[in-house]
């Protein structure tokens, strides 16, 4: 990870931190003039709460502390009902953070230590690692998934499958909704999107990430050969490429494999796909693949180990049709 990159991303978290915070003051201070009474209860809580440090730092005197206690408690329940009685407007005085899980710092508290969270992950995925590849996501969501851009024509000799391939889709439209609704499950197994160019494989990645990162989930998208790039020049100890990102392509919540199958082959590759689709499975990370080979063609490239791993893991969804992307639909 450039440590530039990070330090520009947590400038920017610590802008919205501040921002957040002013506007809630600022709501707080418009809401002590319309009820003084707030305003009075927040005086003497913090007057309270200053009173109680010191009895702490002294520990000779519980009698006082608990009735300093007892007297905040008091406090808060009478703020409780004037914030009640306020009603929605009561909320401005909350930070509206853009996160909620770590309050725009970045980083959350697990175990009584600091990691980051998965939002600032998932920007230094999309700067440094997804690069153009992510930016097309908000257009990729199944709202703008057309079916009618599939035949329903049943061909069995056209297209080897007793059923059409608008049907067909639908079918792998309903998986990939599953695989979102119980991503968390470790029983939910991974994806294998397979057929020729044009059908909507990577689309429908795209629309599996979106609803993903919407649910706090991060994704890293990488096509196979600048994966694979990746991982040899990590191996090799070049400087441009760092552990940190190799053990992104471990420990993602998502990792999606485009175009796997145009990348050159040679032994060291297929070591590194074993070892990364296999350390994914014993970690119940999920891995979505895409590519344009056949299951056989699969078998025919790849170690049986791999293939093995992928068939007895993966719902293997198989694309059939007309290329689309060519397609006007009214």
């Amino acid at each position: 990870m450039n440590n530039s990159t990070l330090n520009i991303l947590l400038n920017e978290y610590r802008k919205k931190r501040l921002l957040a915070e002013k506007i809630a003051d600022e709501n707080k201070q418009e809401l002590y003039k319309e009820f003084p009474e707030l305003d009075e209860i927040d005086k003497k809580l913090s007057s309270l709460a200053l009173g109680t440090m010191k009895e702490i730092a002294k520990n000779n005197n519980l009698l006082l502390l608990k009735k300093l206690n007892s007297n905040i408690t008091e406090l808060k329940n009478q703020k409780k009902k004037i914030l009640e009685k306020i009603g929605e407007k009561a909320n401005l005085i909350i930070p509206q953070y853009e996160c909620k899980k770590c309050n725009d710092t970045g980083y959350i508290l697990n175990n009584n230590s600091s990691e980051m969270c998965t939002c600032l992950k998932q920007k230094i995925y999309n700067i440094e690692y997804n690069k153009s590849n992510i930016k097309n996501l908000e257009k990729q969501n199944f709202n703008n998934f057309n079916l009618n851009f599939y035949s329903s024509e049943i061909n069995e000799e056209k297209y080897g499958s007793n059923i059409s391939p608008k049907e067909n889709m639908k079918l792998i439209e309903n998986i990939c909704k599953n695989f979102i609704k119980n991503f968390d499950d470790e029983n939910c197994k991974s994806l294998l999107f397979t057929g020729k160019t044009g059908l909507g494989k990577t689309f429908l990645s795209g629309c599996i990430a979106n609803e993903l990162l919407k649910k706090g989930k991060t994704v890293l998208y990488q096509t196979s050969s600048v994966m694979f790039d990746t991982i040899i020049n990590y191996r090799f100890g070049k400087k441009n490429v760092s552990q940190t990102i190799y053990d992104s392509l471990l420990d993602v919540d998502l990792l999606i494999i485009d175009d796997l199958g145009t990348e050159g082959k040679n032994d060291m590759k297929l070591v590194e796909l074993f070892n990364l689709l296999n350390t994914r499975l014993l970690n119940s990370k999920k891995t979505i693949i895409s590519t344009n080979l056949s299951l056989q063609t699969l078998f025919d490239t790849y170690d049986e180990r791999i293939v093995s791993r992928i068939v007895g893991n993966y719902d293997i969804c198989y694309f059939f049709g007309e290329d689309i992307r060519f397609k006007n639909i009214n």
